[in-house]
């Protein structure tokens, strides 16, 4: 029997839809964060359940892009708790191509096989390619892995650099031969991340030595039934949902997600529903909330489940987002690194972070403002801003004169005090 409250209604309108993604995204009610509140390893599990799968992304400027999700969900929390379910065993989750290169949970492993499989049409050029340019260096490196693993990409290609030197004209951030063919292997599933390093390099070892004994025994299922767990935790990650939703959580299309839609609806996980203002046909997975009232305040990575679907975002919440990293100084509207600043149920703000770490500060270089900025907007912010400020273990927040939002703000951080506990990420 379905809980109360959990039975979708025939038409919702696009707030209802709103909320709804927000309750199965965990983002529905206000963190603790308060004075010794403590996050523990159960904790970042229950978020890595309701997510199945973190974005990874090397830049720095803020938080590294996989930390911050939890952050915004858990609120300051020990960032060695996914150090350490990624980096010993047994493992909780391991790297691997998701959405883009994600930590999703161990047992979901099998369900990527269609794609390990189809490294020919899925894996960038220049992995791909190194098959067939260098296949003798493919096999040395799987055996440098096997004898001496966990090894960095800067350690395998010192065996490789007097015959193949590192070059400065490929793409693909000057990728060694060596660093493709284990980007290669890690993509066909030989070699997986056993842990991060201090630098963040990923430390390569053999598969077999990282996956737990019970998802390296587990049968892989056939491709359709692959994509069809895929789609269902899209859906459920999702609350409501589109075809194209549902397809890009997992970066999966084709005919087989049309198949695992049917599926879904055919067995009762999904419902069609109709959202008055979303032009496209829409599913309720049927553990779907629809929650009155949501009481929200967050800022959101770039990289967060809820944002990385742009147009998703902008159909739901009317914000129009785009990331400006590889764009120009000159000709960025926002700036480099901005993050969302979620309040209720709006996004009310964004704004361009970075962590000072050799001055102690968070610096806001621009405060923009949203057509649903409020009159409390500022005073939130700022006071989420603190918290952010202490997870990071800074001392403060400084506020540059950028952005409509921007001198309100820096009234609103010297009245609050703009800090939060200390946890230095």
């Amino acid at each position: 029997m379905r809980q109360p409250g959990r039975v979708a209604p025939e038409t919702i309108t696009i707030a209802q839809a709103r909320r709804t993604a927000l309750a199965a995204q965990g983002l529905a009610r206000r963190r603790p964060d308060r004075p010794g509140a403590r996050v523990t390893m159960a904790g970042v599990q229950r978020v890595l359940d309701r997510l199945q799968m973190l974005q990874i992304d090397s830049v720095n400027v803020l938080a590294r892009a996989h930390l911050v999700p939890l952050y915004a969900r858990l609120g300051p929390y020990d960032v060695g708790l996914l150090d350490r379910a990624a980096g010993r065993a047994p493992r909780r989750v391991v790297e691997a191509w998701a959405h883009e290169a994600s930590y999703v949970p161990v047992d979901l492993f099998p369900s990527l096989a269609f794609r390990r499989a189809s490294f020919e049409k899925e894996a960038w050029g220049n992995v791909r390619s190194v098959v067939h340019q260098h296949p003798d260096v493919v096999e040395q490196v799987r055996e440098v892995v096997r004898e001496a693993g966990p090894v960095t990409a800067s350690q395998v290609h010192e065996l490789f650099e007097h015959e193949h030197p590192r070059t400065r004209e490929a793409w693909g951030w000057n990728w060694t031969v060596a660093k493709r063919a284990l980007e290669l292997l890690f993509f066909t599933g030989e070699v997986l991340p056993a842990r991060r390093n201090a630098a963040f390099e990923r430390c390569y070892d053999l598969a077999e030595r990282v996956l737990p004994p019970a998802v390296l025994a587990a049968p892989t299922p056939p491709p359709g039934d692959q994509v069809r767990r895929l789609v269902e935790i899209a859906a459920r990650a999702h609350g409501v949902a589109t075809r194209r939703d549902l397809a890009d959580y997992y970066r999966v299309r084709g005919p087989l997600v049309d198949r695992a839609i049917e599926d879904l609806v055919e067995e009762g996980t999904l419902r069609p529903v109709t959202v008055r203002g979303w032009d496209a046909t829409v599913w309720a997975h049927r553990e779907a909330t629809f929650p009155r009232v949501v009481d929200a305040r967050t800022l959101l990575s770039p990289f967060d489940p809820l944002v990385f679907e742009r147009s998703r975002l902008e159909e739901l919440f009317g914000t129009r987002y785009r990331i400006e990293i590889y764009v120009p100084a000159a000709k960025r509207v926002h700036g480099y690194y901005v993050l969302p600043f979620l309040q209720g149920d709006a996004i009310t703000a964004r704004v361009d972070l970075k962590a000072d770490r050799a001055a102690g500060v968070l610096r806001v270089l621009a405060a923009h403002d949203e057509p649903g900025t409020r009159p409390d907007t500022t005073s939130e912010l700022a006071a989420e801003l603190g918290v952010l400020a202490g997870w990071l273990g800074l001392d403060g927040v400084v506020v540059e004169p950028v952005g409509a939002l921007a001198a309100a703000l820096a009234v609103a951080t010297r009245s609050t005090g703009a800090q939060g506990p200390a946890l230095a990420v």
